[in-house]
């Protein structure tokens, strides 16, 4: 039986992007695309529309707000995915890759798929040296204290939609993705990862393009990681 996959893409000023993102989408194996426009100030909601999805507004900042928004509205669908696919707005993954993040599911062999950067090739100057340090040290406390390996926190990520459901999500901001995998380790679920590549960003970071969205992105994985012990 074919099984029923939605995408959620968190935008917020991406309006120079996200047509990309939504086109390079592999539609064959996708119902609806959904992009919540996390209260952008540019043309993300009409570059999104017209390249032909499905357009949410959030007006609370912060990706984990926009990521629950889009959950919200798939879970009051008549019928619900069995998959959502986690993809970022701004071009810097690969979206014709999103068969490799959700085929471990589709054949039944995970219940949620990390798309790792650290495991696929890396455009020079795509990830800063902040992030390539805070990521190792975000997997390496994983690994210490829930006692799971990953080698990323990457957004490009699949996952069964009920077991997302009960993971009951509750971060708003920065801790979104260590918060995902954390749940799923304490709630047991098969995860994995896959190879994948990842390229410079289109425009500039809202995190690691400024001291203060490091710092504060940084903060709150850390704090993420420690508050669920």
């Amino acid at each position: 039986m074919n099984k029923i996959v939605d995408v959620i893409i968190p935008a917020y000023n991406e309006a120079g992007a996200i047509a990309k993102v939504v086109s390079a989408l592999p539609q064959h194996l996708l119902r609806e695309i959904v992009v919540v426009n996390n209260n952008s100030t540019d043309a993300t909601t009409a570059q999104a529309t017209e390249a032909g999805a499905t357009v949410l507004q959030e007006p609370r900042q912060g990706y984990g707000s926009a990521c629950l928004k889009g959950i919200a509205y798939l879970a009051s669908k008549q019928v619900v995915p069995d998959i959502v696919l986690f993809i970022d707005a701004d071009f810097s993954d690969y979206p014709e890759e999103a068969g490799l993040v959700l085929d471990p599911i589709l054949n039944g062999s995970a219940d949620m798929v990390i798309g790792s950067r650290a495991l696929g090739k890396k455009e020079r100057g795509s990830m800063t040296v902040p992030q390539v340090f805070g990521t190792w040290l975000a997997t390496t406390l994983l690994k210490r204290i829930y006692k799971v390996r990953f080698t990323d926190l990457g957004p490009f990520r699949a996952i069964r939609f009920q077991k997302l459901l009960n993971l009951n999500m509750q971060d708003t901001t920065y801790g979104w993705t260590v918060e995902m995998q954390l749940k799923a380790a304490k709630h047991r679920l098969v995860c994995t990862e896959v190879a994948v590549n990842y390229r410079r960003r289109v425009g500039v970071s809202k995190i690691s393009g400024t001291v203060k969205g490091t710092v504060l992105a940084g903060y709150k994985i850390l704090y993420t990681i420690f508050k669920y012990m």
